[in-house]
């Protein structure tokens, strides 16, 4: 059969392709090293129309290679015009001076100080045209407004920078994350923030409001990190939950559960839904003459609004809404709720409402854990008369195993790309924490709610703490037995592109033909396995080096940049500390002159008093590093200093035959509306 016949009979059931054949326009549009005219977006558009033109009207063997032509295209398409929708000024230049504006959200920073968004943002010295829309601030001074309610405006001194670009080469850029998320500027205060107007009104504000007084009246009624973390899973606020117990849940691979995610919709709309539809069919009246099935599907849509709102209606929790809006919409219309095609449709809408998701880790693995889990247990319940079957009483705990092991499976690809580890008993912690949450600590906090009114919330809330307690002391043990976290080298650009499209090839397709989708996810990991990290790094200030040496990357200094720092040793699959990166060997000299050899070629790292004197006989040797703008280099010295790293961002050096590559994170980065 050849693959236009092939194509012909599966004519039914190709809509779940639909999403794919967008988001593969979509991505197209995020490796492009430059932005596009306004004219070939045009050009783009009109090509699709006249694909699907051809789909509708030509031969009826060619409409789904058409249909697919004319996906790509929108997809492309539709990443553009989002790019310019949300276009905003943001700062070109550092700043330090005063900043008003209205606080919009609260949260902490990774330092642990409190962190506030701003918007109806007022900058001294600066035109209202170029002021960024919104800016993220973390606030280190003492005394003053630390907690500022939502809505208040504020004032203080602070500095301010543009989002920071790539760490190195190819590296996660905040900048197209500001981009999208309307940030123009991020910095911090050391001196106190002062409280200059009472909170506004608006809708939105005063929901977000609530949000707040509700996490501090969960944190107050049940106290310490059991506290934070309810607050986390029905607010959304995880401001008061300590690093340490974060870092024990991300290493016990438990730290979705503090994400208000598809679980969290799922699990809360599930308990709203069976008991709305248990309470009606008890009573006859009722359960005789209503569609209760149909009604409990609306209380749960509506419970799953409120939640939405209350939660802070993050990107996560509005895709888990509309995924769980999708489900309940089957219900209402008597259609099979957990398909394929009802993933597809949710993943259409979110792709076309916010294009940037693709990119996303929580779209890639809520998506990937959805559509595993889907095709697993649709396999199962269709297999043939005959095979073996497990003993009803079992079906429970195989289907909590089953479902933490096939999420885990599919998830784990994207959990070891964007966050460079995997957890080795990730399984096991699953397996003893995702049911507590289903059978205990969601219907807690559902009943907590409905006892509020009458003064006994404290009902539910205390066993939701003892629920909590359990998934603690499973993070807590779990992330301490030996080798618990495995550490992962971060991938090349295609491996995971090749993994999704094969896997979903698997999923997706039908007939021996989807065994060919095992190939790019082999292809894929064999790849990974070959990744190579740079044998140096320079960060954009010039003020930090890394060389891999016999134990890993040694760094230049022990402190000090040490998000950069971070970033380079989580992305070689190392789990050691700046600290521990300074002692290795790997850097010759001491500190005001560092060097490294690559295969005969040096660069030095030139800082500390007298440095201009040092540059000359640095020069002479090889290549040169220096945090400070040199003005008067000696003729032919290949130098990186401030000023030209200003250009070209970090730099990575790879060690090859005819002398060492450069690589500069300008130019992987490409032309793009956010690294202008």
């Amino acid at each position: 059969m050849g693959p236009l016949r092939a194509l012909e009979a599966r004519r039914g059931h190709l809509f779940p392709w639909t999403p794919v054949l967008l988001a593969l326009g979509i991505g197209l549009y995020f490796t492009l090293p430059a932005e596009p005219p306004l004219w070939a977006f045009a050009t783009l558009g009109g090509l699709g129309l006249a694909a699907m033109l051809a789909a509708w009207k030509g031969p009826e063997l060619s409409g789904p290679v058409f249909t697919a032509l004319a996906l790509v295209a929108f997809g492309v398409v539709l990443a553009g015009a989002r790019t310019q929708m949300v276009a905003a000024p943001k700062l070109d230049h550092r700043y330090y001076g005063v900043v008003e504006g209205r606080v919009l959200i609260l949260d902490r920073s990774l330092s642990d100080a409190p962190r506030i968004t701003l918007d109806q943002v007022w900058l001294e010295r600066v035109p209202q045209a170029r002021t960024p829309a919104r800016l993220r601030i973390s606030l280190h001074g003492q005394g003053g407004v630390t907690d500022p309610m939502p809505g208040t405006r504020i004032a203080m001194m602070a500095h301010l920078s543009p989002p920071s670009a790539p760490a190195e080469p190819g590296g996660f850029d905040f900048r197209r994350h500001a981009w999208f998320g309307g940030l123009g500027a991020v910095g911090y205060a050391r001196t106190p923030a002062v409280a200059i107007d009472p909170p506004e009104g608006g809708l939105s504000l005063i929901v977000h409001r609530a949000r707040m007084h509700l996490s501090a009246a969960l944190r107050a009624r049940i106290p310490g990190d059991q506290g934070a973390f309810a607050a986390a899973i029905l607010t959304g606020d995880r401001s008061a939950i300590s690093r340490e117990t974060v870092q024990q849940l991300r290493d016990s691979n438990l730290a979705h559960l503090l994400a208000i995610s598809g679980l969290h919709m799922g699990l809360l709309t599930g308990v709203v839904f069976a008991a709305l539809r248990l309470g009606l069919a008890l009573i006859p009246a009722v359960a005789l003459r209503l569609p209760t099935k149909k009604l409990a599907a609306i209380g749960a849509l509506a419970a799953g609004a409120v939640y939405l709102a209350l939660s802070g209606g993050n990107v996560a929790t509005e895709r888990a809404y509309i995924m769980v809006a999708v489900v309940l919409a089957a219900v209402l219309a008597d259609r099979r709720a957990l398909t394929l095609r009802a993933v597809a449709f949710a993943a259409l809408i979110i792709l076309v409402l916010s294009p940037e998701s693709l990119t996303q880790a929580g779209f890639q693995m809520s998506f990937a854990a959805t559509t595993a889990l889907i095709a697993v247990f649709g396999a199962l319940r269709d297999l043939p008369e005959g095979m073996w079957r497990p003993p009803r009483w079992m079906n429970g705990a195989l289907a909590v195993v089953l479902s933490s092991a096939v999420a885990g499976v599919a998830t784990a690809p994207f959990g070891a790309a964007h966050f460079n580890q995997m957890s080795q008993y990730g399984l096991l912690a699953n397996v003893l924490s995702v049911p507590l949450m289903g059978l205990l600590v969601i219907p807690a906090a559902v009943a907590a709610a409905c006892l509020a009114p009458f003064g006994l919330a404290v009902l539910g809330l205390e066993p939701m703490r003892l629920g909590i307690a359990w998934i603690l002391g499973v993070a807590d043990r779990v992330a301490g037995l030996d080798g618990a976290v495995w550490p992962v080298v971060a991938p090349q650009p295609l491996v995971l592109p090749m993994i999704s499209l094969g896997a979903l090839w698997v999923i997706l397709w039908s007939g021996r033909a989807r065994l060919a989708g095992v190939v790019p996810v082999l292809a894929a990991l064999v790849l990974w396995s070959q990744a190579e990290r740079p044998a140096l790094l320079i960060a954009e200030s010039g003020g930090l080096i890394g060389a891999m040496g016999p134990e890993g990357r040694a760094l230049s200094k022990p402190g000090g940049e040490g998000f950069v720092a971070l970033s380079w040793l989580e992305n070689d699959g190392d789990r050691g500390t700046q600290e521990a990166a300074f002692a290795r060997p790997g850097l010759a000299g001491e500190r005001g002159d560092q060097r490294v050899d690559l295969d005969g070629t040096l660069f030095t790292l030139v800082t500390g008093r007298g440095w201009a004197e040092r540059i000359a006989p640095a020069c002479a040797a090889g290549w040169v590093v220096v945090p400070q703008v040199v003005e008067d280099a000696p003729e032919g010295c290949r130098l990186l200093d401030r000023a030209r790293l200003a250009e070209t961002g970090a730099v990575a050096v790879y060690a090859a035959t005819d002398g060492p590559r450069l690589v500069f994170a300008r130019d992987a980065a490409g032309d793009r509306p956010w690294t202008r």
